[in-house]
């Protein structure tokens, strides 16, 4: 049997495993020439979320636990980037369901990370 760890219970984590899931879909719409640049920077950035939501919920403290949310959240804006970038290049378009999830998965995990952080400053 495997054993589950304390943040695979954490909404914002599953959210931001969801969240890099349509990462992916959408990559695999990014033409060979972008698989070094923008395709790595975008799935790296992604990925950097969930790692670090899992480092913030490992650690003792508070103030720990917000600097990993932080980053997170650093890491999410940057995930955006990424993604505006690629829709400013035609590389996928809007209206497409990988972005209309990623758009409304992405701006609650958001808004989450930002709350979480907000209840562990008080």
């Amino acid at each position: 049997m495997r054993q589950e760890y304390k943040f695979e219970k954490l909404e914002v984590w599953q959210l931001s495993v969801e969240l890099l899931d349509y990462v992916y879909g959408i990559d695999k719409s990014l033409p060979k020439d972008e698989r070094f640049n923008l395709s790595s920077q975008f799935k790296r950035a992604a990925t950097s979320i969930s790692l670090n939501i899992v480092e913030g919920s490992t650690t003792a403290s508070d103030p720990e636990k917000i600097r990993y949310l932080t980053i997170a959240l650093h890491s999410y804006v940057e995930t955006y980037a990424c993604y505006l970038l690629i829709l400013r290049r035609k590389y996928i378009t809007p209206d497409k369901n990988e972005c209309v999830k990623f758009e409304e998965i992405g701006a609650k995990l958001f808004a989450k990370i930002q709350a979480f952080i907000k209840v562990l400053r008080k």
